[in-house]
């Protein structure tokens, strides 16, 4: 998952961005509201995570001109602001939950699974395909009830596979979505990670799930055609 936080504390920023990281999302980092409004216009990010008080434009302000092109795309607003008022202006102007400082990091984790489970439309913490199960809570992979030790790139693709199951992915998806703006479409580094991912699933599955579609992209199916 692809994660952009707009928030001017850079210390904060920069905390919840590695933080992520460790779970194995990206995230991308913005210290000022007109380039997070830019970069909301211009990239596709799975989930927004907003501060108010912001340099530039203040994030409800970004808030509301981002909703005017962009319905579907999860925003968590993260603010000091903690009255009601300022909860209800933010949860109309379109933001999906409301998060105030200070917070848990674990708190902002569950808050972070809760809204894109159910950007995608999955109800449980437990993602299948076949003999594979991934648990998004733990960020650990099964097979067969044992556990595949995988790097957290690796993990950060078998979950987006997962949740895109039989339907085949682009590379330039795949860096939308997995990968932060350091890497470009001419990158060897989806070929090597995919490459990798496959040779752990077909030494523990005995065949290859994920299948290459020349010129098209990748598809994960549980059953090979």
């Amino acid at each position: 998952m692809h994660i952009l936080i707009i928030e001017d504390e850079i210390q904060l920023c920069r905390s919840i961005a590695e933080g992520l990281r460790m779970d194995g999302y990206e995230a991308d980092t913005c210290f000022d509201g007109n380039e997070g409004l830019e970069l909301c216009m211009t990239e596709n990010y799975d989930l927004i995570l907003l501060d108010l008080n912001l340099p530039g434009i203040d994030g409800l302000e970004l808030l509301k001109q981002f909703r005017k092109t962009n319905t579907s795309t999860p925003v968590l607003i993260l603010s000091a602001r903690g009255q009601i008022q300022d909860k209800v202006e933010g949860l109309d102007l379109g933001a999906n939950d409301y998060l105030t400082k200070p917070f848990h990091f674990e708190e902002l984790e569950a808050r972070i699974r809760s809204l894109t489970r159910r950007k995608f439309i999955q109800e449980n913490i437990c993602l299948s395909c076949g003999q594979i199960h991934f648990d998004t809570r733990t960020r650990k992979t099964c097979i067969n009830s044992e556990e595949l030790l995988l790097t957290r790139k690796e993990t950060a693709l078998l979950e987006y596979f997962l949740l895109n199951q039989n339907r085949i992915i682009s590379p330039e998806e795949m860096i939308e979505h997995i990968w932060d703006g350091s890497v470009n479409s001419f990158s060897n580094s989806i070929r090597v990670h995919i490459s990798s991912l496959r040779k752990k699933l077909r030494s523990a599955l005995g065949f290859d799930p994920i299948q290459n579609k020349i010129g098209q992209g990748y598809i994960l199916m549980e059953e090979i055609q």
